[in-house]
């Protein structure tokens, strides 16, 4: 039987996870699990404490059992996410996991995450194209498409894994990551799947309110986007990403932003918000350079 699938003993902590209740996870009993989901739901544990922040608990828990590939994965993986920026070491960590344990889900999906992180992304992609039905490695591939301005292939990734797994929520996730992508009545039903999982108290999280937020944005829905942010940041208040679409709603409500944009540099000084902006100011500055009219005396 498969074990994330509905009848399987794996499918609620994965679904948990999945729907970033992180800290339900970590707390998750499964000490009745059988011997071979063991590893599995330890490392879907350990992947929480990472998304928690908790990088070195992860580093210390599996410390000693690097040869273990998963463990090892998930050392490589919380090391890099500690210090995305001094990851030199890391990184060949990472290289050597992948070229002995190619095959390995967990190398797969925790590797393949570092390598697209740090724009290896055609690399992360090769990688993760050896899983076999996995739908965690999907949801990453369309992610990755994503970030590659690569629509067309993330839609054909979701669809393919709509054949095989109807109902899953990594799908329906999926599917509306790609649907704020393509715009249109594809705004509209990826808020309703967003929205399911941030209003039900049993899956509601900041990342589902961000996610509703984002939803909300697109279809215009200003007042309802900041009172979904604003839930995100009851929760969570140094949430990075609450913080950094807070500052595109005030921008658009024409707000000042200067004080969020603070906050930001402060919680997360390498957002890839503040990256962005910073490299588009540069590049307006050098446009401005190449255009300034020159006056004769």
């Amino acid at each position: 039987m498969d074990p994330y699938s509905v009848e399987g003993e794996l499918v609620n902590i994965h679904t948990t996870f999945h729907q970033a209740q992180y800290r339900t996870v970590v707390d998750f009993d499964t000490s009745s699990f059988s011997p071979s989901n063991t590893l599995p739901a330890r490392v879907l544990k350990l992947r929480a404490q990472i998304a928690l922040g908790n990088y070195d608990e992860a580093v210390s828990d599996v410390e000693g059992e690097e040869s273990t590939p998963d463990l090892a994965a998930v050392k490589a993986f919380a090391e890099y996410s500690k210090d995305p920026w001094d990851s030199e070491e890391t990184i060949q960590a990472v290289e050597q996991l992948v070229q002995q344990e190619p095959d390995n889900l967990n190398v797969q999906l925790l590797c393949g995450s570092v390598l697209a992180n740090v724009g290896r992304k055609d690399e992360a992609l090769a990688l993760l194209s050896r899983h076999q039905g996995s739908l965690d490695a999907v949801a990453l591939i369309v992610q990755i498409y994503l970030q590659q301005n690569r629509t067309d292939l993330a839609a054909k990734e979701a669809k393919s894994a709509r054949g095989f797994a109807q109902d899953s929520l990594l799908v329906n996730l999926a599917e509306s990551w790609v649907g704020l992508r393509e715009g249109g009545e594809k705004y509209q039903q990826a808020f309703y799947v967003f929205e399911e999982l941030a209003q039900a108290p049993a899956s509601t999280s900041p990342t589902s309110l961000i996610a509703q937020a984002v939803a909300e944005l697109h279809l215009g829905r200003l007042p309802e986007a900041e009172v979904a942010l604003q839930q995100a940041l009851e929760k969570q208040p140094e949430n990075p990403d609450a913080i950094a679409n807070s500052i595109v709603l005030n921008a658009i409500l024409g707000n000042e932003t200067e004080e969020l944009r603070a906050r930001l540099g402060t919680v997360a000084a390498k957002h890839e918000f503040l990256v962005g902006v910073e490299a588009r100011r540069e590049a307006f500055a050098a446009a401005c350079e190449r255009y300034d009219p020159k006056f004769e005396p």
